[in-house]
């Protein structure tokens, strides 16, 4: 853990061919291509990571149950054998350059950049009831792929707090026949989400939710604002997204609210591109429904699309070079041809 961290605090050069903004799952794939792809890069991690409270990785092959801290150190381990570094640090602004970008961190380094890739994540922003932050990630959960096998076939209820609630009620309802589904502040759910609730045998519970029951380091319950506890193993809630993207507004870069109604994210296009030249962004920042493997895939994406980017430009440099050349076969055939027009030799 030591040499971890001395890793960690690495010394930051001056300038690279690419940053990427972000150290999990899809900046530490997307620094790996381009490290591979003989790029100078550097991941700043500022080490926040969205899933460090969960025990293990779910549905990525060949890691599924690895705990998300060694997924990690796996990947930093990579990137750093090909010459990439990783950094910790958190990125405070970033501004466009003659070169690229000026990435300020809040430590107040800098570090210069042609291409950028934004890859920060979001944070979970959870409803506030009493109890619900420390079990976050443990039997208080919101995703049925990455949590739901652990919890198959218990006591499982679902807080009603977003457009998706209903959604998530069934999707849970595959994996145990005890689902509950508390309105807390929202209304009863009406019309056809009423009638798939009551014909998957999803019971209805309205009223505020005031706090959970916890006993033995455990859910134990759902405790209502009139007092009834409703005895449940583990909670399934929709938090709201937000992106980690505010240092991207000097680059007119903001966050837009997502089409779920789930929260924000950075739009891009398929590749990772953003609305400003030269930046890129990949997993949960663009796509809040990433799990760790399809946020990797979009790193690579990202990291591949930016290194075509790059070779892109510098052919085109290569070629103005050459034409610039004085003793270039394309200058030699221009001065030729002004020196002795029609008559000149056809070497």
């Amino acid at each position: 853990m030591a040499a971890e961290v001395v890793e960690m605090t690495e010394r930051l050069g001056d300038g690279y061919d690419v940053v990427v903004v972000g150290g999990g799952a899809a900046g530490l794939n997307g620094a790996l291509m381009l490290a591979r792809s003989r790029r100078s890069v550097v991941v700043l991690d500022a080490g926040s990571p969205r899933n460090a409270p969960a025990e293990g990785v779910h549905g990525l092959l060949a890691r599924d149950g690895m705990p998300p801290a060694e997924l990690l150190e796996r990947g930093r381990a990579e990137v750093r054998r090909y010459g990439g570094q990783v950094v910790a640090g958190t990125v405070a602004e970033v501004a466009r350059d003659s070169g690229g970008f000026i990435v300020g961190l809040a430590d107040g380094r800098t570090v210069r950049a042609r291409r950028l890739l934004v890859a920060t994540g979001l944070v979970d922003e959870l409803p506030d009831v009493p109890g619900l932050r420390e079990r976050w990630g443990r039997d208080v959960l919101h995703c049925p792929y990455c949590h739901g096998w652990e919890v198959r076939d218990q006591a499982v209820g679902v807080l009603a707090g977003g457009p998706m609630s209903v959604h998530q009620a069934l999707l849970f309802r595959q994996l145990s026949d005890d689902v509950t589904f508390f309105c807390h502040t929202a209304p009863r759910p009406s019309g056809e989400q009423a009638e798939q609730l009551a014909a998957r045998g999803v019971r209805v519970v309205e009223g505020e939710v005031a706090a959970l029951e916890v006993a033995g380091d455990r859910l134990a319950g759902v405790r209502l604002a009139d007092g009834t506890v409703v005895a449940r193993e583990a909670l399934v809630v929709g938090p709201r997204m937000a992106v980690r993207a505010g240092f991207l507004a000097g680059l007119g870069l903001r966050p837009a609210e997502h089409p779920s109604g789930a929260g924000e994210y950075l739009p891009s296009d398929a590749a990772g591109r953003t609305d400003v030249p030269g930046v890129w962004a990949a997993g949960n920042v663009t796509d809040p429904s990433a799990q760790v493997g399809a946020a990797a895939a979009a790193g690579a994406m990202a990291g591949a699309q930016i290194n075509a980017d790059l070779v892109a430009e510098e052919t085109r440099d290569a070629v103005d070079a050459a034409r610039r050349a004085p003793f270039s076969a394309e200058s030699e055939a221009r001065a030729c041809e002004a020196v002795a027009g029609d008559g000149r030799h056809g070497f």
